[in-house]
């Protein structure tokens, strides 16, 4: 290059060149004989020549004048082409860099919305596991006051075969109506705690399922991202693909792809922890219904205890008076036997005194006197039948007051086969069939 700038500000002194040598059209006007020669029809087969001599050298000049600036602008392209070269090459791998970078930062949010959604996901799955487990106990509570309501209205239904005077409504009819309404208030109380159970169940499903769709596209993004980012210049699974360098009409933005899986967790907790409210009810509910039913089974067996213990005390106290009544009614016989035995000893007598006064009503003449004997007479005769209309007249009472005996020997002994028989419903069917009654582990929904 220094050569050639010598070249060309310092021009070398003309020197003969040899005819063979020289240009083309130089050797063909070299060839003339004279220098005023002239080409034309003479000539025939040689051109006239257009360039002179310092032309030549011009023309040479301006070649390597152009050569050089040819190569000086090759040179210059080349240093060009090679820092361009080198700078797109460092801009490609500090973008790839960038790149590889946003995706590992990508790949952390997307890890940590997953693990979040998996942990939302395992959570609702294990919540509507215990759930599940409440509903159970509500159902296992809910058929086991089945028994207790059998037994109550069975009882109300035993009691019913009483007798008059004991079908009475008395305190164990109260108490067992009480627990029977108790009883169906309880079921319609479950029922509806069941049905509500069940649908956040079904709620706790659904939000779980929209979390493992979220979670699901989280893993496949993630795994197409952890493939992005593995992608290097040397893979082999690299094409061109011109079309993709666009945003698509329905990509989301990064808030909005955010909030989207802030949203679905968000649900999913208000769901769980209704779901854990729910089940605090439930736990309430059913230890409060076990200890109702418990208190009223033993308020029922506690009121029957003490009508027992009236049928009891009553049954020994007319027991009592049945002994009493009895022991009265043998010895108003016996009395009624001594009077009819006394108004038969009086006949005698009565018989001596007509006899007397009949002998003596034929005495003659004068001799049928009004003496003292007479007088004495009829009043033992007056006496006597006095005496035998007062017994004839107690004898009377007697039977009439054995009757009356007899009358409450029957009523005292219907009355105590009455309390027999309620005593016997009430305590051999009522009180035994209550035995069967559910512990309040099995009304709480325990098996």
């Amino acid at each position: 290059m220094a050569q050639a700038r010598v070249l060309l500000t310092k021009e070398p002194a003309p020197q003969a060149v040899p005819a063979s040598d020289l240009p083309m059209k130089v050797y063909e006007v070299a060839l003339n004989t004279g220098p005023d020669s002239s080409s034309g029809l003479a000539t025939a087969g040689f051109r006239t020549a257009k360039y002179l001599l310092p032309e030549w050298y011009q023309n040479n000049a301006d070649l390597y004048r152009k050569a050089f600036a040819a190569c000086e602008q090759a040179e210059r392209g080349r240093t060009e082409a090679k820092e361009l070269a080198e700078h797109a090459a460092a801009t490609a791998q500090r973008a790839q860099q960038d790149s590889v970078a946003t995706l590992g930062q990508r790949l952390q949010d997307i890890h940590f919305w997953k693990a979040e959604l998996q942990k939302e996901i395992e959570d609702l799955d294990a919540e509507t596991g215990l759930l599940a487990a409440q509903k159970l106990r509500l159902e296992r509570a809910l058929d086991a006051t089945e028994v207790p309501y059998a037994i109550a209205t069975d009882n109300l239904q035993c009691r019913e075969r009483r007798q008059p005077p004991d079908l009475v409504r008395d305190e164990v009819e109260r108490e067992l109506l009480k627990e029977a309404e108790l009883i169906r208030n309880i079921q319609e109380l479950l029922k509806r705690t069941l049905m509500q159970a069940g649908n956040q169940m079904r709620l706790n499903r659904d939000h779980k399922e929209v979390c493992e769709m979220d979670w699901s596209d989280k893993v496949e993004t993630y795994n197409i991202d952890d493939k992005c980012g593995r992608y290097s210049n040397q893979s082999t699974n690299i094409q061109f693909h011109p079309s993709s360098v666009k945003f698509e009409e329905s990509a989301s933005t990064p808030e909005t792809w955010a909030k989207f899986s802030h949203d679905n967790i968000y649900r999913a907790e208000r769901e769980k922890l209704a779901s854990i409210n729910l089940r605090a009810l439930i736990d309430n509910i059913l230890h409060d219904v076990s200890e109702d039913l418990r208190m009223q089974c033993a308020a029922v067996n506690e009121a029957f205890a003490k009508h027992c213990e009236e049928l009891d005390d009553t049954k020994h106290k007319l027991e009592h008076h049945l002994k009493k009544i009895l022991k009265e009614i043998g010895d108003q016989e016996a009395s009624m036997a001594a009077l009819k035995q006394a108004i038969k000893d009086k006949e005698a007598p009565m018989k001596v005194a007509q006899t007397r006064l009949y002998d003596r009503s034929f005495r003659p003449n004068v001799e049928l006197c009004r003496d003292e004997a007479q007088f004495r007479l009829i009043n033992e005769v007056e006496e006597l039948t006095e005496s035998t209309e007062s017994l004839k007249k107690k004898l009377l009472e007697s039977e009439q007051s054995l009757r009356n005996l007899e009358d409450t020997r029957m009523n005292l002994e219907k009355e105590i086969a009455v309390k027999t028989n309620s005593i016997f419903i009430d305590r051999q069917k009522c009180m035994a069939h209550r035995m069967r009654y559910p512990v309040v582990h099995k009304l709480a929904g325990y098996q």
